[in-house]
């Protein structure tokens, strides 16, 4: 009797929890209120300040700070390219953690520690804004705000002593604010050299933690400690100023370094033609390395000489000399109109021994077309010594900011002297009352050099390199800069117009080796340039 009573007890009890849970349904559902209302939008000024600071932390970057830009295109391309983006971010992965754990396991007596599933899940990471940098330098500095919430799939096995234990991580939060840094920027695919990647502020990390099916984390304190621990190590590693550099180019394919000093003396030409019709010529002689976009460099005006002597010396930077070469022009000199040719000849550097001065005597050709009948006649010949100076070992530029700021004067240089290196980069917002073409000129003791015109530009650009040898630093000086345009036709009623030009002080860039700019030029709008100054000794 007593064990019908229990089995009857039994299944009226089963009977009466069904029956209630039924029950309650049926009953939530038809007291539930059938007119939903629709939620009521009001703008942020107009709500309390309780509301607010419960909806702060929700509200996106750009909202409150017109620094940071939306970038929702960015988040609907990772939501399109997420599933490809998971797989090669977990093969990825893998493939840089094998040799970690490889290395690392026998120590602690493991015997094996493999991923079984990895996998960031489905939800792609959002950017809530981004804000850009904008420097003199050439570089791209990013600061975007990444949050995601994310329901990743990564089962870690651990197997020791002839038992397996596995290790889930779930319901992944990340809240970062990094600093993306791309530089140098480089003409070579993908015009960057190197990712540096650092934390403005300790980032914000949770997420779950299960071992053989029961949650880690749901031990008390274990969470906070676990919590604060990973942050506290990510902020040692990489919170700013601290970086993690991720190289993307090979920095000797990126961008060219110096290599060495080519010291071109040019002597004499001998047996020039006569290219005036009233007297002799007026030869002088440009001489420019191949694959460098610096100006060439010229030697002094002879007028009406046939057989000019200079024996002027003049040094130029050698990036590769295995492909580089001396390209010398002889011009006579036209006071209107264009200057004449008078020939020309090519030295490649591969066929000069290093640290030894050789002088040629090269014979002067109308082009380099070895077809063209106008070179078997005579045009005259050219007297120059070359010699190839390669920098030591030591003195070679070993990064990009390196190669900015420690380039050495030649061994040339006067003692207590120096070399100024003035580079014009480029303009903005110039602009002149008749014509734009615009082109700069830089003034130094007496000394004039000129930049390329830049037709129809508002915005040119230049990039274009002048050097002084000087005997001593030029704490007392004042450089010249002025922009200009030219007319692009015949122009006899407005040749030639100032857009601008500033006057700059030396002495900063004796005291502080190198100095990179952007000045608004006087007597213009809106006007500016930038010119990077850097003052080099032995």
């Amino acid at each position: 009797m007593g064990f019908l009573s229990t089995i009857l007890g039994l299944c009226g009890f089963g009977v009466g929890i069904s029956a209630g849970l039924v029950i309650g349904y049926y009953l939530f559902i038809f007291f539930q209120p059938s007119d939903v209302k629709d939620p009521e939008i009001r703008p942020l000024v107009e709500q309390d300040s309780e509301t607010l600071q419960r909806m702060l932390p929700e509200i996106p970057l750009w909202v409150k700070n017109p620094d940071y830009d939306r970038v929702d295109w960015v988040n609907k391309f990772l939501e399109y390219m997420w599933p490809y983006l998971d797989k090669a971010i977990c093969m990825t992965a893998k493939n840089i953690a094998k040799p970690i754990i490889e290395e690392q396991i026998p120590k602690y007596k493991i015997d094996a520690v493999e991923f079984e599933k990895l996998s960031l899940g489905s939800l792609p990471p959002t950017f809530q804004g981004m804000k850009v940098y904008v420097t003199e330098e050439k570089e791209l500095i990013m600061e975007p705000l990444i949050k995601w919430a994310a329901n990743p799939d990564v089962t870690l096995a651990v197997k020791a002593f002839g038992l397996k234990a596995t290790v889930q991580v779930v319901d992944l939060q990340v809240f970062a604010l990094p600093r993306i840094t791309l530089k140098p920027l480089v003409p070579s695919f993908p015009c960057f050299a190197n990712i540096f990647v650092s934390l403005m502020e300790k980032p914000y990390i949770d997420f779950g933690l299960k071992l053989i099916g029961a949650d880690l984390m749901s031990i008390p304190g274990l969470y906070r400690f676990v919590q604060e621990l990973i942050k506290d190590q990510v902020a040692n590693m990489y919170l700013w100023p601290k970086t993690l550099q991720v190289p993307v180019l090979d920095p000797s394919k990126a961008f060219k370094r110096p290599v060495g000093i080519l010291h071109v003396k040019v002597i004499r030409a001998m047996k020039l033609k006569k290219k005036d019709i009233l007297g002799a010529s007026d030869p002088y002689v440009k001489i420019k390395l191949t694959e460098d976009k610096l100006t060439s460099k010229k030697t002094a005006v002879k007028h009406k000489n046939l057989n000019p002597e200079w024996n002027e010396e003049h040094n130029m930077i050698v990036k590769d000399p295995q492909t580089q070469a001396l390209e010398l022009h002889v011009y006579d000199w036209e006071r209107v109109g264009k200057h004449d040719k008078m020939g020309m000849n090519v030295v490649p550097l591969k066929e000069l021994t290093p640290d030894e001065p050789k002088v040629l005597t090269l014979e002067l050709l109308k082009n380099m077309d070895l077809n063209d009948a106008e070179n078997k006649k005579s045009h005259g010949q050219l007297e120059v010594e070359l010699t190839y100076k390669p920098f030591k070992e030591d003195e070679i530029p070993k990064s990009f900011d390196e190669s900015k700021s420690l380039q050495r004067a030649p061994d040339t240089t006067p003692d207590g002297g120096g070399v100024l290196v003035v580079v014009i980069h480029e303009a903005q917002d110039v602009e002149g009352k008749h014509h734009t073409n615009p082109y700069v000129t830089v003034l130094f003791r007496g000394e004039k050099k000129k930049t390329k015109h830049v037709k129809k530009n508002r915005d040119p650009r230049w990039e274009e390199e002048f050097t002084f040898m000087l005997d001593e630093p030029p704490v007392n000086d004042k450089l010249h800069v002025e922009v200009l345009s030219s007319s692009s036709g015949i122009g006899l009623l407005h040749p030639k117009e100032t857009l601008g030009y500033v006057d700059i002080n030396l002495s900063d860039v004796v005291n502080n080796k190198r100095i990179n700019e952007r000045y608004h030029l006087i007597d213009s709008k809106n006007g500016r340039i930038q010119i990077e100054l850097q003052w080099r000794t032995k």
